[in-house]
């Protein structure tokens, strides 16, 4: 399938995947599924999870397995907090890319230099991140400092200044609201769209639009640059960059330097919705992000989807818990769909060989399919409300669901997490 053909069945996927939302929508009665408010929710809690994602993904290309991801943001938090509320907006954009690039700073020089095993080093990082920032607010934020009389206490910052401003993208949401009007006749299709593109371009913060073109910048600087060529070539086999004459231990640095860099303005973004530092407002979205990093099989594109996707059912739990229940329909929706595609695969006359020699194995996972089609629809029919805790953990079980079935098609960079000694041969 050449690149143009995969564009168009990507195109393809998400009308479909919009078109269904649409009928779950009209079906089930729940507006907040496509409404603007749940994709505007969505996008702003996609991002710092895309950004925590693409930071791992930037780390882990060059071969350094990242986990101390969501420490590396604690640190951008703490530090947008205290430059913001004395300096502005801008300020804490810079301190917040320099406390999480210190993260990866911190992490290369055990990983890279010392050859401390990346998941023990990414554990401590996102222990200390967390305790740095506690000492921290205690030294600058205690009683009688300026900063306690402009409201600071242990576990938050004052208000920054000058938040980042918020506009409405050109010929879309900018001027009479026609898209809300268009969403609140609850038409089929047509008000979801409306809602979909109100919701992602009416009044978005600018580190919103920054974090979308990193998107692409990253897939060019990676895949289309000699630079890009170097940094991945370290991450599959960095004796042959070495031969090549790859500075590997440079480019490395430079990678999770990198790499905390856009975990800390992940942080950032969390400051400037909250107009604060608070502690633990991080709340593990740097986890969830190298979870969506991992979806998207260490590529932007599919980074993007993952983020997406996990910050849709978090802004969709938050917006209505009786939306959630459309999320039995729409699972069993989708696996009758699955079960479509596989009897007319196992029915092609070119099936693959594989399917006809295993075909007890195709059989007991349509049975699966099945089976779980009719419970998810039985508790739709059945089920009013679920109860809050299983609604609170629906972003949670999610990433797990989606990591159980994107681990079937994962490939991961080939020397990811491995030692490397200059002038060693693995």
């Amino acid at each position: 399938m050449t690149r143009l053909g995969k564009y168009h069945v990507a195109l393809i996927g998400v009308a479909a995947l919009i078109l269904l939302m649409s009928l779950v929508r009209v079906v089930s009665g729940q507006n907040d599924i496509t409404s603007s408010g749940t994709f505007a929710a969505a996008l702003m809690l996609a991002v710092p999870i895309g950004l925590a994602g693409l930071g791992g993904l930037w780390a882990e290309r060059a071969g350094v397995v990242n986990i101390g991801l969501e420490g590396m943001m604690v640190l951008g938090t703490w530090f947008a907090g205290w430059a913001g509320y004395q300096w502005g907006a801008v300020a804490a954009l810079l301190a917040g890319l320099l406390g999480g690039a210190l993260g990866g700073l911190i992490h290369a020089v055990a990983t890279v230099t010392f050859g401390v095993d990346h998941i023990i080093s990414g554990v401590a990082i996102n222990l200390l991140g967390p305790g740095i920032t506690r000492f921290l607010s205690e030294v600058f934020y205690k009683e009688g400092t300026p900063a306690a009389e402009a409201g600071a206490g242990i576990t938050s910052s004052p208000a920054i200044i000058s938040p980042a401003p918020e506009p409405s993208l050109p010929l879309l949401s900018d001027g009479p609201d026609l898209l809300g009007k268009l969403e609140g006749t609850h038409w089929f299709l047509l008000s979801d769209l409306a809602g979909i593109l109100r919701g992602l371009t009416h009044e978005v913060n600018v580190l919103v639009i920054l974090a979308v073109l990193l998107l692409p910048v990253t897939y060019f600087v990676l895949w289309h640059t000699a630079f890009g060529l170097r940094l991945r070539s370290a991450g599959e086999n960095p004796w042959a960059a070495e031969s090549l004459g790859v500075n590997v231990y440079r480019i490395k640095y430079i990678a999770v330097v990198i790499s905390g860099a856009f975990a800390g303005l992940g942080g950032v973004f969390l400051v400037f919705v909250s107009t604060k530092y608070v502690e633990g407002q991080t709340q593990g979205r740097g986890f969830i992000g190298l979870a969506a990093m991992i979806f998207g099989n260490w590529r932007p594109g599919g980074l993007a989807i993952g983020a997406s996707l996990f910050g849709y059912a978090d802004g969709l739990q938050l917006r209505s818990t009786g939306a959630i229940t459309s999320f039995l329909l729409f699972g069993a929706v989708l696996l009758l769909i699955y079960l479509i595609m596989r009897v007319r695969r196992m029915l092609s006359p070119d099936r693959p060989a594989e399917l006809a020699a295993g075909s007890a194995r195709e059989y007991t996972l349509m049975a699966a399919a099945a089976a779980g089609m009719v419970v998810l629809f039985w508790l739709w029919l059945t089920v009013d409300q679920l109860p809050n805790e299983f609604v609170y953990i629906t972003p949670h079980v999610l990433t797990l669901l989606v990591l159980l079935v994107a681990s079937q098609r994962l490939r991961m960079p080939k020397a990811d997490g491995v030692r490397y000694r200059r002038g060693e041969q693995h």
